[in-house]
């Protein structure tokens, strides 16, 4: 019988693997992890703030949707510019 051919390690394992070397990892989870526990406890108490929480959401994806639409549509002037000069015939 044929030996088997190991596997090599699966992008998502060597992801984890350097963020366990990384310390700042842990940190970067627990402080957004903290505020929503905070924001959660807020909304329960005061119930008028869901609104507002909704409203500055809303309004930061809006944002960044139009930032990543400006930066989308600047590539693909890049792409299509350089493509357009190499594919010219000489």
């Amino acid at each position: 019988m044929a030996e088997p051919i190991p596997m090599p390690m699966c992008p998502m394992a060597e992801t984890c693997k350097g963020m366990m070397k990384n310390p700042f990892s842990g940190t970067a989870m627990i402080v957004p992890g903290l505020i929503f526990i905070a924001l959660g406890v807020l909304i329960v108490i005061e119930p008028r703030i869901l609104a507002w929480v909704i409203a500055i959401a809303f309004v930061l994806m809006g944002t960044m949707m139009l930032m990543m639409a400006s930066f989308i549509r600047k590539m693909s002037t890049r792409f299509t510019s350089a493509h357009s000069a190499t594919s010219r015939p000489s």
